[in-house]
């Protein structure tokens, strides 16, 4: 019984610690831009430029026409950007809900 009550201790332990390292969705409705498909940038050079900004990139996917990363900072912050996926500029970046970063003229 004893056992029992450790191994579900560790399995909420594990659930709780889980939701806290995932990023937030904060994204909402970011509009980039991106064009048609067919001239969007490779996700392979979009996960070098993230990796040139420092980050460990947990997961990269299309939301709408933008490229979203979600990744960790060289701090183990997760975070949540968008890039441009034409140009692969850096558009806005969100911490914890929070925008942390948004390009100069960037309105989307």
């Amino acid at each position: 019984m004893k056992r029992t009550r450790q191994y579900l201790a560790l399995a909420a332990a594990s659930v709780l610690g889980l939701g806290i390292a995932t990023p937030a969705l904060a994204d909402g409705d970011v509009v980039c831009g991106g064009g048609p498909k067919d001239k969007w940038q490779p996700e392979n050079r979009l996960k070098k430029e993230a990796w040139l900004e420092g980050w460990e990139i947990l997961k990269v996917q299309v939301e709408g026409d933008c490229y979203e990363v979600y990744a960790r900072t060289e701090q183990g912050q997760a975070i949540e950007a968008f890039f441009h996926p034409v140009t692969l500029q850096k558009l806005v970046v969100f911490r914890r809900g929070q925008e942390i970063y948004r390009a100069k003229g960037f309105k989307g």
